[in-house]
């Protein structure tokens, strides 16, 4: 990977729409060969997908729950369990397994409170394994990025 693929990279996160006319032109190439650079990144999985960035404040889900796991067990079973039982939830929007004192760590959206202690009651606390649970809400977002850094 290049410098020229760095920008390619760059610009689609900015605008997953851009046009490959205006791609080549942003990063400085001719048309053909940015195409074919950036299909070749889609195929080696650099870029995975495109999709439009939404406010879920407007989608009426303006409550961000940061959702702190343990687990009974530690092993690859439990944590495969709790993994395919989690990715049933839509309320979740990112699962990471953790180091430290809890295991997991998910970030849950929700219309309000109500509708988060719906999705305790009726979801995440029938997921098996679960030893304890803490939950934190976000006041307000400080840092929201779309575009990853360069390495």
């Amino acid at each position: 990977m290049d410098a020229i693929d760095r920008r390619i990279i760059r610009a689609v996160q900015r605008d997953g729409r851009i046009t490959v006319s205006d791609l080549a032109e942003t990063v400085g190439l001719s048309p053909t060969p940015c195409a074919r650079r950036l299909e070749r990144l889609q195929k080696e999985g650099v870029i995975t997908s495109y999709g439009a960035r939404v406010d879920a404040r407007k989608l009426g889900l303006p409550v961000t729950i940061f959702v702190s796991v343990e687990l009974e067990q530690q092993g690859r079973d439990a944590i495969g369990a709790f993994e395919q039982a989690i990715r049933r939830c839509d309320e979740v929007m990112e699962c990471y397994l953790m180091t430290g004192s809890r295991d997991i760590l998910l970030r849950v959206v929700a219309a309000d409170l109500e509708a988060f202690d719906a999705f305790l009651e009726h979801r995440l606390m029938k997921v098996p394994g679960i030893r304890n649970m803490r939950s934190n809400f976000a006041l307000r977002a400080m840092v929201q990025r779309d575009v990853l850094p360069d390495p």
